[in-house]
């Protein structure tokens, strides 16, 4: 592969020319977690990972369609819960292979502590209270939102649309019984 093939690569991936060396360390971080997470609700231990949210967050398994392989793919992500739905975001915006996953398919299946359910997701990120809800989700990311630099209760409404501008919002709806 040459530079040019890599660089395309890079980018395709999300770990482009354009993500500073922080973003990558971040991403790198979280990618080797979300496998740790993944093998602890594997395990049995979801209702356990979430007794803590406010250290470890709100964390639940989100079952979608690969967007080319079309097999089945599972993310732990943090979410904040209202109502019949779910909020989460993508953190690294549009890039996040679970987020173009949850666009090229929006039927997912929600896993949280207690519970199962079939869901529809989409892409809210330009609704009319936005950062409401997406200072809700950060608040229960737990130390999530402090690694990647945001205090989710005290920074201004100003600062959290700056810093978190690239951040995706997702609301997964119920879908069914």
């Amino acid at each position: 592969m040459n530079g040019t093939e890599r660089r395309a690569a890079a980018s395709a991936s999300g770990e482009g020319p354009g993500m500073s060396p922080g973003d990558r360390r971040l991403r790198s971080f979280f990618r080797r977690f979300n496998r740790f997470m993944l093998w602890m609700w594997r395990l049995g231990l979801g209702p356990w990972i979430n007794a803590w949210p406010a250290v470890g967050g709100r964390i639940m398994v989100l079952t979608h369609t690969g967007r080319r392989s079309g097999r089945a793919r599972q993310t732990p992500v943090n979410y904040a819960p209202t109502g019949d739905s779910v909020y989460c975001t993508a953190g690294f915006g549009r890039r996040c292979d679970w987020y173009q996953n949850l666009m090229a398919d929006p039927h997912v299946e929600v896993r949280l502590p207690r519970q199962r359910w079939p869901g529809l997701a989409e892409d809210v990120s330009n609704s009319a209270d936005r950062l409401v809800l997406l200072r809700q989700v950060l608040i229960s990311s737990g130390f999530a939102a402090y690694l990647a630099g945001i205090q989710p209760r005290r920074i201004s409404d100003a600062d959290l649309a700056r810093l978190a501008d690239e951040y995706r919002l997702v609301r997964i709806r119920r879908v069914g019984s």
